[in-house]
């Protein structure tokens, strides 16, 4: 476990999650960071900042974090690139209920950025040319303005000042986010190791998902740890295209005792 959790601090692209789980039917955090050859989960009562921590990745990531925009992850200095699929959904969901044409219009963004990137790459190219990014972040810009002018701020209502923040509509919701953070929404345009979205991740708690839903909840912190441990090991082995049989055979045989040549353990 702690080999593998060295490998996730160099490499480029790493993908975070974390999500629910039961445990003596108290809530607890599944972490979950991977690559293409690397699966690393841990489980914690706590999940944000102080967990990411005491995990240690995060803290010490060499390359791109990728992940669904948790704030407690944009506190680190590393580089970051957000999930445009759930961007995606949630734009369809505004274009389909509210009518938004930016919504639709920055669908469309961002899957041609993504289908440029793919030709870009089977033609040997390592980026975009500047002028096809500059480009394409006008039209970002452009769409995020027209987005803001069909859904502008509250104004403050006549009467009694009330404190606290005024309420805006989820059209105006979801603008704020792509528009904060418009270099980790393009950066898979400019960085083209980083994909689109964040699927690796998801596809990474699938296993996890499945034994909560057959078995329920976990009775022990330290039964649930341990299947933890197991299952990143056994993913790890599998995206390594490594026999499970063999490496778990010799994973045991080395904690056994070897006979010296009198016969006598050492």
């Amino acid at each position: 476990m702690e080999e593998i959790r060295e490998k996730l601090i160099h490499p480029e692209v790493v993908h975070f999650d974390e999500s629910g789980l039961s445990i003596d039917e108290k809530l607890h955090w599944l972490h979950r960071a991977g690559t293409r050859g690397f699966t690393y989960y841990y489980l914690l009562e706590r999940r944000g900042n102080a967990a990411s921590d005491q995990i240690g990745i995060l803290p010490h990531l060499k390359g791109n974090a990728v992940h669904d925009n948790w704030q407690p992850y944009m506190k680190y200095g590393c580089s970051h690139s957000l999930c445009n699929a759930h961007h995606i959904r949630e734009l369809t969901g505004t274009y389909e209920q509210g009518s938004q044409a930016w919504a639709q219009q920055m669908i469309g963004l961002l899957l041609e950025g993504k289908r440029s990137v793919e030709l870009a790459k089977e033609s040997g190219k390592k980026s975009l040319s500047a002028g096809t990014l500059r480009k394409y972040r006008c039209r970002y810009g452009t769409i995020i303005a027209a987005g803001m002018k069909a859904n502008p701020p509250p104004g403050r209502a006549q009467g009694p000042a009330k404190r606290g923040r005024l309420k805006r509509n989820k059209a105006h919701n979801l603008l704020e986010r792509p528009a904060r953070l418009r270099k980790e929404a393009l950066r898979l345009m400019r960085d083209f190791r980083v994909p689109l979205e964040n699927n690796l991740a998801e596809r990474n708690m699938r296993m996890m998902r499945l034994r909560q839903e057959v078995s329920g909840t976990f009775r022990s912190y330290a039964g649930a740890l341990s299947f933890c441990r197991i299952r990143s090991f056994i993913s790890t082995l599998r995206k390594q295209g490594r026999s499970m049989i063999d490496v778990l055979v010799r994973a045991f045989e080395s904690d056994l005792p070897r006979e010296n040549a009198s016969g006598t353990p050492e």
